[in-house]
């Protein structure tokens, strides 16, 4: 069944009646678009990473000690990881049956849905394991509905930007991260503030979760104010960015893909060692009260706004795998040295975040759709989508939970370590591909 003979959806009905109306889509909606997309994505992603922190230790692990149950928290947060190339999978073919339209909208109420869900659930103390169960079952929801929502728009901006400007439109969709970050270190700054610990243990932290759920209706209905325009959807035929078979794409593909994981891997690590790792070292291991440090990575993520946008600029003049290789080079400089600033008190851990946003604004900029112009045309879609899922998987989805464990075992220095490790990688993905190098500079 074809999408034009399948019954819309409401709020794709909603959207294709705006343009009806006359409402034509200027060129830079698109990276409006992209951007609100992404900040709902990571709003959810980083509401849930701090309530790992903060509060999934004490409600869902309390039969053992905080540095164990959290833990046990980042492995749960690492379960969407390994579900979001099952995700793209899924929706690949929800896309292909019934359209991108269709394949949005049920990815993104999947993924408020698993998130406000998560906002109901009672602790072990009610339910006992089965508490610790549903979390993961959530958890993995929240990871198949990030792989459905991928909506090609970020290969779109990379390909079809303006000659000499591909590396300004390829920052355009990692400004996200670090404004979903900024909205959700404030509001668990304000509710820790207002509220007892016991009131926020109660039901304060459920709050970020329901609002990350109306957060994802006005992303919906704005990305799908692009997605089923007439003029969008000809510039999605007329570049090949279709839905593929994934068994196909991978078979054809695969070396591509395998080098669009592993070249950003230092990009990735970076993002969890200046993000989730700090809060939960700082939460463990000092005598800091969270909503100070959560300021401070408010802070320090609108530096790292700055950042991604400078890195447009540079890679426009300098190259996009230049910008890569240095600040692959420096993330490894910083891995030596920066993870124990950490134990230097507020200013130590605000020279920590700030510096390290910086360096992770610069290499995350350029770290997405490098390889989208590598695909053949008809893999494009598909490839682009695998490549981004297994970057998150190796870079990052296990990032907090070995960063942790390394530290409280041997030191600081031993997170930096495995921070120097993404860098090696990337630094030795770099040189060796020369067909990524050709295709991002």
């Amino acid at each position: 069944m074809s999408a034009d003979t399948v019954p819309t959806v409401q709020a794709e009905r909603d959207a294709r009646a705006l343009n009806a109306e006359g409402h034509r889509i200027a060129p830079g909606e698109i990276a409006i678009g992209v951007i609100i997309g992404r900040t709902s994505e990571f709003f959810d992603f980083f509401v849930y990473a701090i309530a790992s922190v903060l509060v999934f230790p004490k409600l869902f692990f309390p039969f053992v000690d905080p540095l164990t149950g959290t833990l046990y928290s980042f492995g749960l947060f690492a379960l969407a990881f390994f579900a979001r190339p099952v995700g793209t999978a899924i929706f690949t073919a929800v896309d292909r049956a019934y359209g991108r339209g269709a394949k949005l909208t049920i990815a993104l109420f999947l993924l408020g849905g698993s998130t406000a869900a998560i906002a109901f659930l009672p602790g072990y103390d009610s339910i006992g394991i089965a508490a610790v169960v549903l979390l993961a079952l959530f958890r993995m929801g929240q990871g198949v509905a990030l792989g459905g929502s991928w909506d090609g728009l970020a290969s779109l901006l990379a390909i079809n930007a303006p000659e000499g400007k591909r590396g300004w439109y390829a920052m355009v969709p990692q400004l996200g991260a670090p404004l979903g970050l900024i909205v959700a270190s404030l509001l668990f700054m304000f509710l820790v503030s207002a509220l007892s610990a016991e009131d926020f243990l109660g039901w304060g932290w459920r709050y970020p979760f329901f609002v990350a759920f109306a957060i994802n209706v006005v992303a919906l209905f704005a990305r799908l104010r692009i997605v089923v325009t007439p003029e969008y959807a000809r510039l999605f035929d007329r570049i090949s960015l279709k839905p593929g078979s994934v068994l196909d794409t991978v078979r054809s593909e695969w070396r591509v893909i395998a080098a669009g994981a592993f070249a950003p891997l230092a990009s990735f690590a970076m993002f969890h060692m200046v993000t989730v790792f700090p809060l939960s070292w700082v939460f463990l291991f000092t005598e800091e009260m969270p909503a100070r440090f959560l300021g401070i990575e408010a802070i320090a993520a609108a530096f790292g706004v700055l950042a991604i946008i400078a890195s447009g600029y540079l890679a426009d003049r300098v190259g996009r795998r230049t910008v890569l290789g240095v600040t692959a080079a420096g993330i490894a400089a910083f891995s030596g040295f920066a993870p124990q600033l950490l134990d230097g008190g507020e200013l130590g851990e605000l020279v920590f975040m700030i510096s390290g946003f910086l360096l992770l604004g610069l290499s995350f900029g350029q770290s997405s759709g490098a390889l989208s112009s590598s695909f053949l045309r008809h893999n494009r879609y598909t490839g682009s989508a695998l490549t981004s899922d297994l970057a998150w998987l190796f870079g990052a989805g296990f990032a907090p939970l070995v960063a942790l464990w390394l530290s409280s075992a041997f030191g600081l220095l031993a997170a930096g370590a495995y921070l120097l490790s993404g860098a090696v990688v990337t630094l030795v993905a770099l040189w060796l591909n020369a067909e990524l190098g050709r295709s991002i500079d």
